[in-house]
């Protein structure tokens, strides 16, 4: 069966504005891209960006279904060496926060931000005992 995730596509309705956010602002190393399309590899993870459009013709579905309703519909967690130093990074470039550095109960240190589409992204580390 399943045993490994390699890749998240998030569908995005402006792939020129998205791709600049992961390459400038995140600093992720653009791998390859077409019209309706950019990819990232993050070790052995891909994310990559697909136009609503090209997305529906891929699973077969119209549109209409693949617009997001109304919140965001997925979390991207990225485990950080230091979560308050890679958010005055972040800050420094322009990424606007949903949440700064908090301490949570379950043993992480997060902080919130969103893309230019709205997807959520947190950076994470253990919080040392």
């Amino acid at each position: 069966m399943i045993n490994k995730i390699i890749a998240t596509v998030l569908f995005v309705q402006d792939l020129a504005a998205c791709t600049t956010f992961y390459r400038e602002k995140l600093g992720f190393q653009l791998q390859e891209s077409d019209p309706v399309s950019a990819s990232f590899r993050l070790d052995d993870l891909y994310l990559i960006l697909l136009e609503v459009s090209a997305a529906a013709d891929l699973i077969g579905l119209e549109v209409n279904t693949l617009k997001r309703k109304e919140g965001a519909q997925t979390l991207l967690a990225a485990e950080v060496e230091n979560v308050d130093a890679t958010y005055e990074v972040l800050k420094a470039k322009g990424v606007t926060f949903l949440r700064p550095p908090t301490n949570q109960p379950w043993g992480l240190r997060t902080a919130h931000f969103a893309d230019p589409e709205g997807n959520p992204w947190e950076i994470n580390q253990p919080i040392e005992s």
